[in-house]
Parts: C-alpha cells; sequence; structure tokens
C-alpha cells in the first residue's frame, strides 16, 4: 500500500472514530432521489422516537425504507459499548443519485421515447445530543 493510501486510511479513521456502529446504508433503492431527499430532510437532526414516529405517519413511498434504515442504525448502535440508545438524534442524511436504469416506452407513429428509472443511495448516521 503507498504511502499516500496509508496516510489517507489513517485520516478516514481519525475521523470516524465513535461513528463507526451508528451509521447504516441503503443502496439502490428504487425511488427517485428527489423523492427520498423530501422524506430525509423532516427527520434531518430530531430524536430517533420523535423521527420514527414520523415516518410512520408520513404517506410517502420512500418513509417506509427509510424507517427500517432508522431502526437498523440504532441496532447497529446499540451493539456498540457505551452508548445511550434514548440520546441518540439523526445526525446526518445523506441521499445520492445511484444508476439510473433505462427503458424504452413506445410512442404514436412508431417511435419510442426512453423512461429513465431512478435509483438512490441512502447513508444515514447518528449522533449524541450532547455533541
Amino acid at each position: 500500500m503507498s504511502r499516500r493510501k496509508r496516510r489517507r486510511n489513517e485520516r478516514d479513521a481519525e475521523q470516524n472514530v465513535g461513528l463507526k456502529h451508528k451509521r447504516a446504508s441503503l443502496r439502490f433503492l428504487r425511488i427517485a432521489p428527489r423523492k427520498v431527499r423530501a422524506v430525509a430532510d423532516v427527520i434531518r437532526g430530531i430524536p430517533v422516537e420523535r423521527a420514527l414516529a414520523i415516518l410512520d405517519f408520513t404517506n410517502r413511498s420512500a418513509a417506509e425504507p427509510l424507517a427500517k434504515m432508522l431502526r437498523s442504525a440504532v441496532a447497529n448502535a446499540a451493539n456498540a459499548d457505551d452508548v445511550d440508545v434514548d440520546n441518540l438524534i439523526v445526525g446526518e442524511i445523506m441521499v445520492d443519485q445511484g444508476p439510473t436504469i433505462k427503458r424504452f416506452m413506445p410512442r404514436a407513429m412508431g417511435r419510442a421515447t426512453m423512461v429513465q428509472k431512478k435509483t438512490s443511495h441512502v447513508s444515514l448516521t447518528l449522533k449524541d445530543k450532547e455533541s
């Protein structure tokens, strides 16, 4: 391993101290990122219990996968040592675009138009209320 890669790995490890077990990710979600971001913005920065309650009553298709991912992040944090699950808040939630599935739909006069089925990558990090 080159010196540059080793330094980069050490720097990333220093930044992620204490956050390793408080993360969850959801990849290749078959909902457009624009629609997932609308739901993710609602729960950013609020306590976990309240975020789960909000997601349970949100009438959007992205609410159910995000709630499942949030429960996974809480379970990851609960298995880590020295973590109080009641003091966790949704710290960082990022929604990025995944690969686009391209399909064609027949149209009038023998033409065809492309339909883009977009996917999302979601990453979630929990943090303590004090920090």
